[in-house]
């Protein structure tokens, strides 16, 4: 092999080694995981100041929305585990109990503070059969 392939292998391999090091580098830092309030409720005192993502239900009957001071507060549960939940902001518009939520944040003063609430829901559409009304859910100053 002549001087320039191998110095293009080099300058080659010297790149990829660089890009794998900026990339692997913090990983750990930036990693969010993704729990059940009974994955969080076990995790126990290794949860206390991790990003978490919570996924689970909004427990029916748990809504508090507070729309004077935009505080938003609501029970996320798998069905085994309930989680308190204290959101800052108002919630997204397809917000409402019984939905999927998943809630990015981390355990503060015994419950799971968060200012970032995503609603889940199908990807499924369906047209309203003829005569119904679809469901809509809006929020009012009142609350959802």
């Amino acid at each position: 092999m002549t001087g320039r392939p191998l110095a293009a292998i080099a300058a080659v391999a010297v790149a990829g080694a660089a890009l794998a090091w900026i990339g692997m580098g913090d990983l750990g830092e930036n990693l969010v995981y993704y729990w059940s309030p009974s994955e969080l409720v076990a995790a126990g005192a290794k949860a206390h100041g991790a990003t978490i993502r919570l996924g689970g239900q909004v427990e029916a009957g748990t809504v508090d929305w507070n729309p004077d001071t935009n505080q938003l507060k609501f029970v996320v549960t798998d069905g085994q585990e309930h989680i308190k939940v204290a959101s800052v902001g108002a919630p997204p518009q397809m917000f409402r109990e019984g939905i999927g939520v998943v809630v990015e944040g981390t355990i503060k003063d015994g419950q799971f503070a968060t200012d970032r609430v995503m609603v889940k829901h199908s990807n499924e559409y369906r047209a309203p059969e003829d005569g119904e009304k679809p469901d809509i859910v809006t929020l009012s100053e009142d609350g959802p």
